[in-house]
């Protein structure tokens, strides 16, 4: 095992020092049950969650710079400052735990078939891009492209990681190891880049039984991952005690019919074996929420799109789920801060829920800027805090 270095180790207990600081504050305590609440079906105040930020425009004062030098170090800071960021300026309900956590050190040989595609950037330190993907599955016969994943767990990588760990935060964070927690399972996302979006969707009529011959292929691929992760022991938890998330976002503008029909009943073959299921993403379901609970017994908790036909997405989720509401990322975006508007979107939003029952949670999230200005997030935090406490008063 390389030896880590002297100054890299002090960065890193200096910021183990900072977590456990942040992990003493009672507020974690409120946070934790207020999310319980809304997840065991109780009502409650909507919990607040800011994530998928901008990072390269957010450290205007040199919070998030990286000082280690050593590869394994770096990546752990990197994450300790974003958490600590987060926790300083837009923690939501963000709640921090004394702990490093060394996941388990997993290979994955994928699918077969890797994208090609053609990426344009506006900022070239910024993760969110225009992708332009090459059509690699066209008819029946490509479909034995997609190859069934072979995973192996490297268990010496694990323990050196986790006996780093061990010596860097002695005496400062209790240091575990785990397996996975959760599946972001959408296979949708994946077979579009191989198949062309116009191209599938136009398959969807023209050529229907080839559609659920590639679905079908790449779920069974996505359930033998599932079985080796059982199998060798890679899993945190029985899969029955986990939650798995997943979407099919490119059915945004398919019909509930032709969503069931081509995405749930495939995709709820993998869902069935976990013991929760959280679905949607960035497509509208304000009219599918029925057939996402005749399809998947176990949802609950429904995503949706900022663009979603709310008052309708209220009346059909009603209390049966917990309503994973997205507001708009555009807000934080615009070339001139506007609070009163955010202030607005919120109130209304959360009335309409409250009014018809819903138990809702916030997700400011695929933010792609903030236009360099990091204070935007933070104001948003403000404000919906501030009408949160204001619905629950």
């Amino acid at each position: 095992m390389a030896a880590i270095p002297e100054t890299d180790k002090e960065i890193l207990r200096e910021l183990g020092r900072q977590i456990a600081a942040a992990a003493a504050d009672p507020v974690n305590v409120e946070r934790a049950a207020a999310c319980r609440r809304i997840d065991s079906g109780q009502t409650g105040r909507p919990p607040i969650f800011i994530y998928q930020e901008p990072w390269s425009e957010l450290n205007d004062v040199g919070e998030l710079t990286l000082r280690c030098q050593d590869d394994f170090c770096r990546s752990m800071e990197n994450g300790m400052r974003q958490t600590l960021y987060k926790w300083r300026h837009y923690p939501g309900d963000m709640t921090i735990s004394a702990a490093s956590v060394q996941p388990y050190c997993i290979t994955d040989t994928g699918f077969g078939i890797s994208e090609e595609v053609d990426v344009v950037r506006t900022n070239a330190a910024n993760d969110v891009v225009s992708r332009h993907y090459h059509i690699q599955i066209q008819d029946e016969g490509d479909i034995a492209k997609i190859k069934m994943p072979v995973v192996t767990h490297d268990e010496k990588a694990t323990e050196e990681g986790y006996q780093k760990r061990c010596e860097i935060f002695e005496g400062i964070l209790e240091v575990g190891k785990s397996g996975v927690r959760s599946f972001w399972f959408a296979p949708w996302d994946d077979l579009v880049r191989w198949t062309g979006v116009q191209e599938v969707l136009m398959d969807l009529v023209m050529r229907p039984d080839y559609v659920h011959k590639a679905i079908s292929r790449l779920v069974d691929c996505w359930l033998h991952r599932l079985d080796q992760y059982e199998q060798q022991g890679l899993l945190a938890k029985p899969a029955k005690e986990l939650t798995v998330s997943g979407a099919a976002q490119i059915f945004s503008e398919v019909s509930p019919a032709m969503h069931q029909e081509f995405a749930l009943q495939h995709e709820a073959r993998f869902y069935h074996r976990f013991g929760r299921a959280y679905y949607g993403c960035c497509e509208p379901l304000h009219a599918k929420v029925d057939i996402c609970a005749a399809c998947l017994p176990n949802l609950y908790k429904i995503s949706m799109s900022p663009w979603v036909n709310f008052p309708q997405a209220v009346r059909n989720v009603g209390g049966r789920f917990v309503f994973a509401w997205k507001p708009n990322p555009a807000f934080v975006a615009y070339d001139a801060w506007d609070g009163e508007l955010v202030r607005r979107d919120i109130r209304e939003k959360l009335t309409m829920a409250k009014e018809g029952g819903c138990r809702v949670e916030i997700h400011l999230k695929d933010i792609s800027t903030v236009r360099h200005d990091p204070r935007r997030l933070t104001e948003w935090n403000r404000i919906a805090k501030e009408e949160v406490e204001r619905l629950a008063s």
